[in-house]
């Protein structure tokens, strides 16, 4: 309460109007399931488009599962495992997402890893330690000057476990302009900094492999000098401006990606991408060391590039200088007035093992946030409203439809919603199955925070250029984000078109429905003249309160909405003041949704109340700092069934 003093005018500025609540979003999905690349742990990146999944999981090409034991083959002997190559779910799913109409969603990868290969029994150490299935790669060390120093052994470590990051890898040095010019008969660089890269070559000729890297450095009178690796010291000013040229060393480096695409044999890789402009001085912000460390600069860094150098192979190199890095990656061309590409093929990437409960589940026991997998990694993001995970229900081998993995990770999507209480699961049946199976499958299942659909659907894959069968959850959840954005989330999503579909798995017809529609088995079916359409919208119980998708989202919505607005009461003085401004501002919120058409009545009373007074608490909720609103809301329910009642109607005559 401000405090009044002196005798004067004091003007206050203060506000009549109740608190406004918001609604919150509810087409935000999240996807689990194994991808080609990417983070295994922290919190998953916001991904607003498929190009973005790319870049950070891997393309849509697909995985080869290790399916047994690692073996020993070849001369020197190697390490191979057997795996099983199968669709890439998770990618399709959210290109279909994104496709069907979804905008933002998140990634969250899961990876079992491999069996170690047979060794000695004892603790790895180094490169040994990574996680098995991490792609390495060695940099061929080129032939430098002086022949009496040896370049660093450089080692390429992709970033994350899988097949993807076996990367063709080349590093381009650009060779600079000449920093050498005459300042008043003493020869200097201009444009140069300390520890710089050059290399000296003649002005008449290009560099050769009998040139040397230096650093470039200042003596204890200011003046530029240049460092040899083995220490030795030549000056500048006793070079000479006319005949001499000091150019400056930076560094390209480009990546290609390797495709999996088994109707294609040979090594197959993406486009290359390109990142230019690297120093070579270790310590600076934009060199080779930094931005390709195991500890990224940023988080950007750390999603999009896929590899770094070995931190104990650097280590071992002692004092490391730009000219060492110069030395170990660059062989200067004779034949042209360029720097010949140093390239590193990596390899030893696998794509693991089928991921099951275990990694689906992700780690229960850790309190780091940035430490969290699978499911926990995104309980602390709020904005997520459907979870899915295209693929579970794939079988390798001869697993059944009801084996453990597939009703276990089921479990997990429902007790996940449960739990989060403003999420829906989109289940998928597994394939295939006949309608009679799938009636049988849907009996694994109770939950209001669920939908099972069926059948996979039918695309064309942009890969094989073939037909392929997916799971339809990620077309199922692009459509919700759809439907929410062309009429709200009040309406059940059902009736939508499949824009990818070009058939599916299994024809349903309408007898066949008869029997699925009751048991809550959403369909997709053919319709001549209309395509491929979501044809039920129903959750999987028994409990009629809740029969309907739209019935749980929107209740969803109404409630995450009206928690989020009224956080600003906690604290507040529990008093009649009090209880009108919640009353109020719940009012509003739930009239704007009724004028909007979102409740069902024609006038407010019959859509909703909102009651928050003493009839609402008793003294003891008072006493215990309990404010006490109960709010009620008439919800709109799908019109399944659309009856015509026609009879011939007889002319009446007069008499």
């Amino acid at each position: 309460m401000p405090e009044y003093l002196a005798p004067g005018v004091y003007v206050e500025e203060t506000s009549f109007r109740p608190k406004s609540i918001e609604g919150v979003s509810t087409s935000t999905a999240a996807f689990i399931g194994p991808t080609r690349f990417g983070p295994l742990r922290g919190e998953p990146e916001l991904l607003t488009s498929f190009a973005d999944f790319e870049r950070i999981y891997g393309g849509l090409d697909k995985l080869d599962i290790v399916t047994g034991a690692p073996q020993m083959a070849g001369s020197p002997p190697e390490v191979e495992y057997p795996t099983e190559t199968v669709d890439n779910y998770v990618a399709h799913g959210v290109r279909a997402f994104f496709e069907e109409g979804g905008r933002r969603c998140y990634v969250v990868r899961t990876y079992r890893e491999a069996e170690p290969a047979p060794g000695d029994g004892s603790p790895p150490t180094g490169l040994e330690a990574l996680s098995v299935g991490t792609a390495t790669g060695t940099v061929p060390a080129p032939v430098t000057s002086p022949p009496s120093t040896s370049p660093l052994g450089l080692t390429l470590v992709a970033r994350y476990p899988g097949a993807a990051g076996n990367l063709r890898v080349a590093f381009l040095p650009v060779v600079g302009r000449n920093l050498l010019v005459d300042a008043g008969g003493t020869a200097t660089l201009r444009g140069a900094e300390v520890h710089d890269v050059v290399v000296v070559t003649s002005t008449a000729s290009p560099p050769t492999t009998t040139e040397t890297f230096y650093d470039v450095d200042r003596n204890a009178s200011g003046e530029f000098i240049l460092v040899a690796a083995d220490g030795s010291t030549q000056a500048v000013s006793g070079l000479n401006p006319t005949t001499d040229a000091v150019r400056r060393l930076t560094v390209t480096v480009q990546f290609e990606r390797p495709l999996n695409r088994p109707e294609q044999p040979g090594a197959l890789y993406d486009t290359p991408e390109v990142l230019e402009d690297f120093t070579l001085f270790p310590a600076d912000r934009r060199s080779l060391a930094t931005y390709f460390n195991e500890e990224a600069p940023s988080r950007r860094v750390a999603l999009q590039v896929p590899f770094y150098l070995h931190a104990e192979d650097l280590a071992a190199g002692g004092a490391i200088t730009g000219a060492d890095y110069a030395r170990s990656l660059f062989a200067l061309d004779v034949a042209e007035d360029e720097v010949a590409v140093t390239q590193c093929v990596m390899d030893g990437g696998n794509d693991g093992q089928q991921s099951g409960v275990a990694e689906y589940e992700g780690d229960t026991d850790s309190a780091d946030v940035q430490e969290r997998s699978g499911l926990k990694a995104v309980e602390d993001i709020e904005d997520v409203s459907i979870l899915a995970a295209p693929g579970y229900t794939a079988r390798i081998g001869a697993e059944d439809v009801t084996s453990s993995r597939i009703l276990g990770v089921q479990g997990l999507l429902i007790s996940h919603c449960e739990r989060m209480r403003y999420r829906i699961a989109v289940l998928d049946t597994p394939s295939p199955l006949t309608p009679s199976e799938a009636r049988e499958y849907r009996g694994t299942i109770s939950s209001t925070y669920a939908a099972l659909y069926y059948p996979w659907v039918t695309i064309f894959d942009p890969i094989s250029r073939r037909e392929l069968n997916l799971p339809p959850s990620g077309f199922i959840t692009g459509i919700y984000a759809r439907n929410d954005a062309d009429r709200g989330v009040q309406k059940a999503p059902g009736n939508e078109v499949l824009r990818l579909a070009i058939g599916v798995e299994t024809r349903i017809n309408t007898a066949q429905q008869d029997v699925l529609n009751p048991e809550s088995v959403n369909c997709i079916r053919f319709f001549e003249g209309r395509g491929y359409r979501l044809w039920g919208a129903r959750l999987t119980t028994d409990d009629v309160e809740y029969k309907y998708v739209n019935i749980r989202r929107y209740l969803a919505y109404l409630e995450r909405s009206i928690d989020e607005g009224t956080q600003v009461f906690v604290f507040e003085s529990n008093g009649p003041a009090l209880w009108d401004n919640v009353r109020r501002t719940v009012d509003n919120f739930l009239r704007n949704e009724w004028q909007s058409g979102r409740l069902l009545g024609r006038t407010a009373d019959e859509a909703y109340f909102v009651r928050c007074d003493l009839s609402t608490m008793t003294q003891n909720d008072l006493d215990n700092g309990r404010l006490i609103c109960e709010v009620g809301v008439s919800l709109l329910r799908p019109a399944e069934y659309v009856i015509f009642r026609i009879g011939q109607k007889l002319i009446e005559t007069g008499g």
